[in-house]
């Protein structure tokens, strides 16, 4: 039995029969709007001042990990598009990225180059739906419908190139589903030009909005040595003036070769963690313009019929076609699958919320043998309390609108 529950059994047995002043518990969600569905937490209050917490993660259990052991690699693709459905893209390029530095494969240069844009663009739909949220939740609800309206015109430009809007699916081992459509430039920057004036629009409501000012500065203070010591990573960490990005620590997809500045604020509270989101989403557009930019031609895919199956315009002329059926045979039908070697492999890369790490171990089949996950979430959130304790209730809503928290990451 926690700590807190047994608070609640005192409190009950001191407090039968009196109505004096006392300490009490309460719930924090699962049913408020806050909560997204899942999380609650148990309140010690002290009138309105928080004594005691404890965070639960709920009850999702969508058991991802262990689905993804009976799945082949590119299957699990798919799997990971739920993890975090407001960046699916970066879960698909994370993945990937794990099984070809396992099987050492290098990818194309202009897949490379689609990925990291892709993955930007993706940054922007998550923090701008974060900075929107966060702001609703504090009583700008304009905003909200603002980021809304952003999410919806970069949906139009994933849906373009993916085929889906929400759950992408679109990397495979060695590339990606097919190369982006004649128009991906074109939709690119009109969403660009006006996302940055969104975002001037944005600005321009809170950073002297006296509310928001006085509901996040100061509210939920965390510091340097105790942000590390939690393991948290991404615009958490950043804001307590920690400059880790694996963008920069450890490069990949080319990352080393575009410039953008590693955002990085001082103050720890909520003030900071949503200047870090406003000002890493104008970094990543940066980011997507020197990708247009530098954009490579060439093949998207790997040219290995063992990891991507050929086209059936190859297949189906004389000289590749009865190879091209053999190999599409024991990939798609036989079971046999991309196959790494015996061996395991950590590989993380920086998603919207922190660094997302993949955890592989293979037995030499089709299959993982088994398949863990590093979401940035699970570790965000365990800094509930430390945020918390001593503020305010209403300091609450504040504080876990600013960790930005997607519960499908939470319980895997």
């Amino acid at each position: 039995m926690t700590d807190i529950k047994k608070a609640v059994m005192h409190i009950e047995e001191d407090t039968e029969g009196d109505l004096g002043s006392r300490r009490v518990i309460v719930n924090f969600g699962p049913q408020h709007p806050a909560t997204h569905g899942t999380l609650r937490t148990i309140i010690e209050l002290d009138g309105e001042r928080i004594m005691r917490m404890e965070p639960e993660i709920g009850y999702l259990h969508s058991g991802f990990e262990k689905i993804s052991e009976y799945r082949t690699y590119n299957q699990t693709v798919v799997v990971s598009d739920r993890m975090n459905y407001l960046s699916p893209l970066c879960n698909n390029v994370g993945l990937s990225l794990a099984v070809e530095e396992m099987m050492g494969i290098r990818v194309t240069p202009r897949c490379a180059a689609i990925r990291v844009a892709l993955c930007e663009l993706s940054r922007v739909a998550d923090h701008i739906l974060s900075v929107g949220l966060q702001a609703m939740d504090l009583g700008a609800f304009t905003i909200m419908l603002w980021s809304f309206i952003e999410r919806e015109n970069l949906y139009d430009i994933f849906e373009n190139v993916t085929g889906a809007r929400l759950t992408t699916s679109y990397t495979r081992v060695g590339g990606l589903l097919r190369d982006v459509p004649p128009d991906f430039e074109e939709m690119c920057r009109k969403f660009m030009g006006k996302c940055s004036k969104t975002l001037d629009e944005i600005e321009g409501m809170l950073n002297e909005n006296r509310i928001f000012v006085d509901r996040t500065k100061g509210v939920g203070t965390i510091s340097k040595e105790n942000a590390i010591s939690y393991g948290l990573t991404g615009p958490l960490l950043r804001a307590c003036g920690v400059a880790y990005d694996v963008r920069k620590a450890r490069p990949y997809l080319g990352y080393e070769n575009y410039a953008f500045e590693l955002v990085t604020e001082e103050g720890g509270d909520v003030w900071s963690r949503y200047r870090v989101r406003v000002r890493e989403m104008r970094e990543a557009l940066k980011i997507v313009d020197q990708v247009l930019k530098t954009m490579p031609q060439g093949p998207v895919n790997v040219d290995d019929p063992r990891i991507v199956v050929p086209l059936k315009s190859v297949m189906n002329t004389p000289q590749g076609g009865m190879e091209g059926l053999i190999y599409h045979f024991k990939t798609y039908m036989y079971g046999h699958g991309i196959c790494p070697p015996k061996g395991e492999i950590y590989s993380f890369t920086e998603a919207p919320n922190g660094e997302l790490g993949y955890y592989l171990v293979s037995d030499g089949t089709q299959r993982p043998y088994r398949w863990r996950v590093r979401p940035p979430s699970l570790y965000n959130y365990q800094a509930m309390p430390e945020m918390c304790l001593g503020g305010l209730l209403s300091d609450l809503v504040a504080n876990l609108s600013s960790l930005n928290i997607i519960a499908g990451e939470l319980d895997r």
